[in-house]
């Protein structure tokens, strides 16, 4: 069974950063594209960055410069360094495949609030 688990989340005030990590099981890891996404109330969960699995990367212009998203393919993880974060980039952060998540599963997501 296809298990992702965020962390790393919280508050921080404007202009300070968070690190994201998502531990991932349960599937041929290595060699999907990997990506994290967020989600506020009553809007569509978005991709904000992406790693493919040699490790190009791509990012929503909204956190472009900001954002850096990596992985470990022996530890089966992805990470996301957010820095200089601002009040819009409150939301619940999740990581799947992408364009389309892995089967039917999310996880729990990770809360980060930037208060201003």
């Amino acid at each position: 069974q296809v298990q992702l688990v965020e962390s790393g989340g919280g508050l921080v005030q404007a202009g300070g950063s968070l690190r994201l990590s998502c531990a991932v099981s349960g599937t041929i890891f290595s060699i999907m594209k990997m990506g994290w996404y967020r989600q506020t109330p009553g809007k569509q969960r978005e991709v904000v960055a992406a790693i493919t699995s040699m490790g190009s990367t791509d990012y929503a212009d909204s956190v472009k410069g900001r954002f850096t998203i990596s992985r470990d393919n022996a530890k089966k993880m992805v990470y996301l360094q957010m820095n200089s974060l601002k009040p819009e980039d409150t939301a619940v952060y999740y990581c799947n495949s992408v364009p389309q998540r892995i089967g039917p599963y999310w996880g729990q997501g990770t809360q980060v609030t930037v208060s201003s």
